[in-house]
């Protein structure tokens, strides 16, 4: 038997699948931002609601999900990949999903205005963080191919390409977060105080989304450490 059926046979009833599955439910509940903030720029709230409603949804199905996991995961020694590091990626994972929840239920709460002079900026700011998320994703794919290999070199450098990628993306966010503050710094003499309070807020968590993606990607870097 070679390393690598070894590595794939003893993970044949391991989490990855299961992990695998609750990112993509994480995923899928990040990127319903987008009709949900296309709903609340046109000021639509009872479709931004039920664009919240499916974030809820979806997030609820990964917290199901997760307990399941976690349950599940067995206590055999033999785990190439240690039972507390796929928990921390597991959690990891879960606080994407989270962030989405709790940004839509910030802006429905107040149904909160986007300013149109920074729509276009707040848009793209919005798709590139969506876009860490999908890069995570990619990369969290690879982990059958990883362990499949046994840990081989070429699968190792596949998936550091993928978490490279991925911190260029949430770089890529970082700068276009500061364009959008140094925009909305613009305008605020034309808002209300608490307005603009919140519209940081909202920009400050959007960020958070895209840094919670990297951690995913920064937990798979302990993976391939290990």
């Amino acid at each position: 038997m070679s390393l690598g059926e070894s590595f794939a046979g003893l993970f044949g009833r391991s989490p990855i699948k299961p992990i695998q599955q609750h990112f993509e439910l994480c995923h899928q509940c990040a990127h319903k931002l987008t009709d949900f903030f296309n709903a609340a720029i046109d000021q639509n709230w009872q479709q931004a609601k039920q664009a919240r409603a499916l974030i809820v949804e979806l997030e609820n199905q990964a917290d199901e999900q997760k307990k399941q996991i976690r349950l599940k995961i067995p206590n055999s020694l033999f785990l190439p990949i240690p039972r507390n590091i796929l928990f921390d990626l597991l959690n990891r994972q879960d606080k994407v999903a989270n962030k989405a929840k709790d940004i839509s239920g910030l802006v429905l709460g107040r149904e909160m205005a986007i300013p149109v002079e920074i729509k276009p900026l707040f848009l793209q700011f919005l798709e590139t963080c969506l876009a860490t998320t999908t890069q995570a994703l990619k990369a969290i794919q690879e982990l059958d191919e990883l362990i499949e290999t046994g840990f081989g070199q070429r699968a190792i450098q596949f998936l550091e390409s993928l978490i490279d990628e991925l911190d260029r993306l949430e770089h890529e966010t970082d700068e276009i977060q500061i364009q959008l503050r140094k925009a909305l710094l613009q305008i605020e003499d034309t808002l209300k105080p608490v307005e603009v309070i919140f519209l940081y807020k909202i920009i400050d968590w959007i960020g958070e989304l895209a840094d919670r993606a990297q951690k995913v990607g920064g937990q798979l870097q302990l993976i391939i450490a290990h």
